[in-house]
Order: structure tokens, then sequence, then C-alpha cells
């Protein structure tokens, strides 16, 4: 396999229509918000949805979600002991190879080489930092979102108490609709520090195209959030040929009619390239 050599940006649409994205839970649930009223996605939630893909995939993912778990370990330090390759520089402590140690986590673990991690446990001396070569920005919307709120109850209690009617109060949230922008970046001298390869990328590629498949949930039902486009750069040398920054902002989406107070579709919006000499994106369909 070979290791990367171009670097990659890469921008995706994301549709939101009645449903909560990305719970606040400092905040009651609600979806996470700006002080502008733009809605927000955190970088950590898309990255997990990027790993349960790749785990989805047949990959091998060291940083799984508790109902996601493809194995017996109740831990990341359970998980990284159970690796009987890691598990030999990691009861030398102090002693360990270092270089040997980072070179198994990235081979092992496929987030590990793509987004880099910290080994770093108790009752272990030794300490260990990955830093990956794909980055991923929180996703935000193109403008203000409306969120719902709606009172539910429950029909049962949780527990035995006497005397307690089971018609016990509860709030959802939802955003009505939304569209986000979702911007990254693979930088190729930590692609070859971590063993990241062309295969890998188009992994994450396909994982991001199909980023909510097998994702539904209470607040998030199937359907209510896809992925609309997809837009790949693939420069023709390691550090780019443009900032990230312009080579995302030559996508620009905007409303077609500034008077539209309501957005319900992204019919409303109109998608225009600006183009960058010499780097043509590809284009995906997302699901």
């Amino acid at each position: 396999m070979t290791v990367l050599q171009n670097k990659i940006d890469f921008k995706a649409i994301i549709l939101v229509k009645n449903a909560n994205c990305n719970g606040d839970p400092l905040n009651g649930n609600m979806p996470r918000t700006t002080y502008d009223g733009m809605g927000e996605i955190s970088d950590v939630c898309l990255k997990r949805k990027i790993r349960n893909r790749l785990q989805d995939a047949g990959e091998n993912i060291f940083v799984q979600s508790e109902d996601r778990k493809t194995d017996e370990f109740k831990s990341l330090k359970a998980r990284a002991e159970g690796n009987e390759k890691f598990k030999v520089e990691l009861k030398k402590g102090k002693k360990a190879d270092k270089e040997k140690a980072y070179e198994v986590a990235c081979r092992e673990w496929m987030d590990v080489r793509s987004f880099g991690q910290v080994f770093a446990f108790k009752n272990t001396e030794l300490s260990l930092g990955v830093r990956g070569p794909v980055s991923i920005h929180p996703a935000f919307s193109i403008d203000p979102i409306d969120i719902t709120s709606i009172q539910i109850t429950k029909s049962v209690n949780s527990e035995d108490i006497e005397g307690k009617a089971s018609d016990t109060m509860g709030m959802k949230h939802r955003v009505d609709f939304g569209v986000y922008e979702l911007k990254g970046s693979i930088n190729v001298q930590l692609a070859e520090k971590t063993g990241f390869t062309e295969e890998d990328a188009e992994k994450i590629k396909e994982a991001i195209r199909t980023l909510f498949v097998n994702d539904s949930s209470s607040a998030r039902p199937d359907g209510s959030m896809s992925i609309y486009k997809l837009y790949w750069w693939k420069h023709n040398c390691k550090i780019g040929q443009y900032s990230s920054r312009k080579v995302h902002e030559s996508i620009e989406i905007k409303k077609k009619n500034q008077d539209i107070t309501e957005i319900k579709s992204i019919d409303d919006y109109e998608i225009i390239k600006h183009e960058l000499p010499g780097l043509i994106p590809e284009e995906y369909d997302g699901i």
C-alpha cells in the first residue's frame, strides 16, 4: 500500500430535517448553536460517525462506542492491553521503544493512524501521543436554524415509587431544517509518520459520503440527516497548491433569494463553484 503523497481537502454539505443532529448536554440536550444562532455539529461528533462507518466496513477501530463494540474490551486501556503486539511495549513502561509502539498502534488501528490518539493510562508508565493526518472542522449551518421543542411523557416509571404517576414529563428538541458545511483536510507530512495510505484516504472519503447510514436514533430518525454533496480536492503536491481556507471557500452556498426568511429545502440555496486553476474537485452525491 502506498503512503499518501498528495494533500487532500474536502467539503461536504449536510442536510438536516426534523432531527437533533448534535445535542448539547449542558443545554438540556438542545441542538448545538453558536451565539449568533447558527447550528453546530462538533468535530468530535463527526469523527465518531466516521469511526462508526469505518467499523461498519470492517476496519479495526481503537475508539469504539459502547453500543457498537466488536470485542469484549470495556475500556481503551483494556483494548490496548488486549493487542498482543502493542501490549509488549505497554508493559515495558519507561523502557518501552516508543517508535515501535507508535508504529504498532498506527498499523493496528485505522482511527489511530487517521485521527491520532493519546495513549496514557493509569498504572502504566508509557505515555505516547500520535498526531493524525485527518483533521475535521466543526460543521456549521449556512443560516441560523429554527429549533422546535415538544413536551413528551413516559408511559411507565423507571423505578418502583409508591404513589408516583407514570406520566413523567420530558422534552425533545429538533432542527426543523438546516444546511451544514463539513470541512476537513489530510496532511501528507503526518500521513508519512502514521503510515496513512492512499487506500485509507479512499475509505475516509466513502465514510464521509455515507456518513449517516446506520446512524439512526430517536433523535435522528432514518432519512432525517444526509450528505447532499461531497467535494474532494487532491492537490498535485504534498503541501497543497492552495491554502485549505481558499479551497474550502471555492464552494460557496448561499440563498437564491435573500428575502427568504424561512428555509425549507436545499432548493432554496444555490451552490456556486469558484474556479481554482489547476485544481478541480471530484464531486460525489451523498446517501
